[in-house]
């Protein structure tokens, strides 16, 4: 990870802690952590808004960090992402997450120790669901890599619950089987 994200990172803990807004790094800087590192460009995190809130909350993100679009503040509230930059010019998506699933992942959220600092990311339970309900390919291979690396230690009871809640909820059966085809086929290998 180059300086730049470091001070990212801090500057997006900062904010938060001080704002008193949730939040956890959820993506390829959580992955670094918890898989198979490789190269991430931008930061995505997520916070706990309240419905009827985001207007407020966003403003407030868009008052400290400056928005990579133009309409920010319309894309933010219609598509629940808004896009930023650090000072340091690294891009951030922050998730504009709701009281359920993301408040649960957040309160899970451990402290993560950075040079100077730290910075809340999530839990591996929580990046294997995140990347299995997303479903790209580099998603899949991330729960693989999460798998071989945490192994025994994951709480596979928590991930399946919320695998099944987010396939009934997307009516998407596929999203339980990211998590278990790979789960399966490396405990037969012998890997866990």
């Amino acid at each position: 990870m180059e300086d730049r994200q470091f001070n990212a990172l801090l500057e997006i803990h900062n904010f938060f802690t001080k704002e008193d807004i949730p939040y956890v790094i959820i993506g390829g800087i959580a992955l670094q952590n918890w898989g198979e590192p490789r190269f991430t460009k931008d930061i995505d995190i997520c916070i706990l808004v309240n419905f009827g809130e985001e207007k407020r909350v966003i403003e407030k993100i868009l008052s400290h960090f400056s928005g990579r679009i133009s309409d920010a503040l319309d894309f933010a509230i219609k598509n629940r992402v808004c896009l930023v930059w650090s000072r340091d010019e690294i891009e951030i998506d922050i998730s504009l997450g709701i009281p359920g699933y993301e408040e649960e992942a957040i309160k899970r959220a451990i402290d993560c120790p950075l040079n100077k600092g730290f910075v809340r990311i999530c839990s591996a339970e929580d990046l294997i669901i995140h990347k299995a309900v997303a479903g790209r390919a580099q998603d899949l291979a991330d729960i693989e890599g999460i798998i071989i690396r945490q192994g025994k230690r994951l709480d596979v009871d928590y991930i399946r619950n919320w695998l099944k809640e987010f396939s009934r909820a997307l009516e998407m059966d596929e999203i339980l089987n990211r998590f278990e085809e790979p789960w399966t086929d490396i405990k037969n290998e012998g890997i866990l």
